[in-house]
């Protein structure tokens, strides 16, 4: 049993003054408020609830910044991903996963406690199935098993090269499956993640230019009640490539020809026209949103003011790992509406609330559902994913309430998250995670064997 206490805590129903939290086998035991700290109580200032982390490509990390450099006149993200390609061609599944560990370590210490893993990686470098079909299955869950993050397994299942069923091309040859073997991979995946304390698991068609209907309607059901997340309507291109494939777009193709509900997550969704995004948010799906990644790779803009006046759920995902880090994702995410609108705070439903209270807490519990996490806030019997903020970060001197999480969302750095307890279990402190060394070690050799 640990107990916390905390000068002031972000609960469910708001701030609360002198909070002491009663952690017990990975849940929150008990929550008091106004209360003296104990003789036995380690004492913080700041508490606020962990975030999950809806979409992430994890071995993306280890190639951040290695596309900064000008490419085709028309330099965008299909250039890009042919960057992407060249460099997870030279991926062992030990490289796998020391990247995938510091993209965990990362996302740690900057306030995520569960991160939706978009797991496509599946096979060797010429294509070839491993001898164990879950192998890198396995190497992200140990990944997720040092560092102490909650993991939500989102197998990929990936089968072509465009609309229609065209082919492959030779990029993507270690990421396919047949529908039969994707089942496998499902057994297998569902294996690798048993020993870990709440992992979950769910199923990801890529993506309409990925699975054709048939191969979407046979996958799903392998969620086996668990989330579905599939990429859509992400550049322009895809979506005119779609038209040309059936003369629908794809976030109407989806809604028209697949059961959206409550346990979907549609990833970017940048392009969508007003009647999909009143469509989505009324079928109770979550928008996977990863504006670092999205502006990165100049995909657009989410219709953000539109799908929050229609009552539309969103989570945050960090797609490409190129910078990891919450409170810049919510931050671009409003900016983004600022510089498109020329107005401020748009992104919030009433004269007088706060812009990063509103999308805090929205990003929290979409982001819950996505991943499937049991329950979200600082709550009585909830799960004890807890983050402190370092009240001596110059963003917080003279801040209350909802003035915290507006100054750590506009106004704060890097360094403004101080401790992290995840399943009840302390994994940062003093800004670090307590394995960070050690991860950062192998991470910088894999990184060398792999580029050098």
């Amino acid at each position: 049993m640990t107990t916390l206490f905390f000068s002031t805590a972000l609960l469910p129903d708001g701030w609360a003054e002198n909070v002491r939290l009663t952690l017990e086998a990975g849940r929150i035991l008990l929550v008091e408020r106004d209360v003296l700290p104990g003789a036995n109580d380690e004492r913080h200032a700041i508490a606020i609830p962990g975030l999950c982390n809806v979409h992430s490509h994890a071995f993306q990390r280890g190639m951040a910044g290695l596309a900064e450099v000008r490419g085709p006149a028309n330099d965008n993200f299909w250039t890009w991903r042919e960057v992407m390609y060249r460099f997870l061609d030279r991926l062992t599944p030990e490289e796998v996963e020391a990247i995938a560990a510091q993209a965990y370590v990362e996302m740690l210490e900057t306030g995520f406690t569960r991160v939706g893993e978009f797991h496509y990686l599946h096979h060797d470098s010429s294509g070839r199935p491993y001898g164990n079909l879950g192998e890198l299955a396995e190497r992200v869950a140990a990944a997720a098993q040092q560092t102490g993050i909650g993991l939500t397994l989102l197998p990929v299942f990936y089968a072509h090269g465009n609309f229609g069923g065209r082919p492959p091309v030779r990029g993507q040859r270690r990421f396919l499956n047949d529908a039969d073997r994707f089942a496998k991979l499902m057994d297998a995946s569902r294996a690798a993640i048993a020993g870990l304390e709440d992992a979950k698991i769910g199923v990801a068609p890529h993506s309409l230019r990925a699975v054709t209907p048939e191969e979407l309607a046979a996958v799903v059901p392998l969620a086996k009640g668990g989330p579905v997340h599939i990429h859509a309507a992400e550049q322009t291109k895809e979506v005119d490539d779609c038209i040309a494939w059936n003369g629908a777009r794809p976030v109407q193709w989806l809604l028209d020809h697949a059961a959206v509900d409550s346990y979907w997550c549609l990833v970017h969704t940048t392009h969508m026209t007003k009647d999909e995004t009143m469509r989505l948010a009324r079928s109770g799906a979550v928008a996977g949103l990863c504006p670092i990644t999205e502006a990165n790779l100049g995909d657009g803009i989410f219709p953000a003011e539109d799908y929050r006046e229609a009552g539309g759920h969103f989570g945050l995902g960090t797609d490409s790992n190129i910078l990891i880090n919450p409170a810049e994702e919510l931050r671009i995410m409003e900016y983004a509406q600022r510089l498109s609108r020329r107005a401020r705070n748009v992104l919030v439903s009433a004269e007088g609330c706060s812009t990063g209270r509103e999308l805090f807490e929205r990003a929290l519990v979409g982001g819950a559902q996505a991943t499937a996490a049991e329950g979200s806030g600082l709550a009585q019997g909830g799960p004890a994913d807890v983050v402190s903020l370092d009240a001596g970060n110059p963003a917080f001197l003279s801040r209350r309430g909802d003035a915290v999480l507006d100054s750590w969302i506009f106004a704060a750095d890097s360094r403004a998250v101080d401790c992290v307890w995840r399943h009840g279990r302390k994994v940062v402190t003093g800004g670090c995670h307590i394995q960070r060394e050690a991860i950062a070690e192998r991470y910088r050799r894999a990184v060398e064997r792999v580029l050098f």
